[in-house]
């Protein structure tokens, strides 16, 4: 499984909004950690805050995506200071042969999406050392 950067952040913003001394920016993307288990690769994508039926997982051949909508009317409130988004955002990830695209299977929990990904026994991808001389 590999991580594709080119689709990681969506509608980066900077700037003074008429405030001195502020600057408001709205970072939006969600961070992302995975591990591997002996079964599966877990991905935690902290998000708190959010609606867990606005979040939606595709599969596009090798590639997950994963991005979350407001609902329409979300409230916005003219920022003093705002280090932290609850707005949408789509993150990408290229799936290799070795995942069962069929069982993927993901959960909200307190403020975290916890997206499974098993692997398809005997095609796990051999890791293999290469010797710098």
């Amino acid at each position: 499984m590999h991580y594709n950067q080119s689709c990681a952040a969506k509608g980066n913003t900077y700037g003074n909004h008429g405030r001195p001394g502020f600057i408001r920016s709205s970072m939006q993307r969600a961070n992302v950690n995975i591990y591997k288990t002996d079964n599966s690769y877990e991905m935690l994508v902290f998000a708190p805050g959010r609606i867990k039926e606005h979040f939606h997982l595709d599969v596009n051949g090798n590639e997950l995506i994963i991005s979350y909508t407001p609902p329409e009317g979300f409230p916005r409130p003219e920022w003093i200071l705002r280090e932290y988004s609850r707005g949408g955002f789509k993150r990408s990830f290229t799936l290799d042969e070795s995942i069962d695209t069929q069982n993927i299977a993901a959960k909200y929990t307190d403020g975290v999406l916890q997206v499974t990904l098993p692997v398809i026994k005997g095609k796990e991808i051999v890791k293999k050392e290469i010797i710098v001389n």
